[in-house]
This record gives structure tokens, sequence and C-alpha cells, in this order.
């Protein structure tokens, strides 16, 4: 129950093939190593063209700027 002989094997090709076609299975391996081509490629970029990115420093704030009281928003209504 757990092996699959040739048979079934066979079995599951032809059920492939009824339902994809015989025309559109080359097509689809074609379109999968495209993709594969272009994941390696990516890959082969990212190693290459950069070195790891280096955090965002965090903006410094002055003694200036942290004693000044943030200005509050004009809340009342102008007639």
């Amino acid at each position: 129950m757990g092996s699959m002989s040739i048979g079934h094997w066979l079995i599951v090709l032809v059920i492939v093939l009824l339902l994809f076609g015989a025309n559109k299975i080359p097509k689809l391996m074609g379109d999968m190593a495209k993709g594969v081509k272009a994941f390696k490629h990516g890959l082969k970029d990212e190693e290459e063209g950069q070195a790891p990115a280096q955090p965002a420093a965090a903006p410094q704030v002055t003694e200036a700027q942290a004693a000044k009281p943030a200005a509050a928003p004009d809340t009342a209504p102008k007639v």
C-alpha cells in the first residue's frame, strides 16, 4: 500500500495527460524552468551587488529641541 509500482505511475501519467493535454505540459515545464532561472539570477544579483544593509540611525534630539514643548493645534473655530 505504501509503494507505487510502474503500473500506478502509468495510470497517473495517463490521467495527467487527459486533464492537461499533451501540448500544455511542455509549456508548463518551460514556464517553471524560466521561473527557477529568474530566482537563481535574483539570488546571484543579491549576493554580488549589495553588502548587508545597515539599520537606519535614530534621529538625534538636542537639548533645545527636547526642552521646547510641541505646539498645540488651534482648535478654536474661526469666525
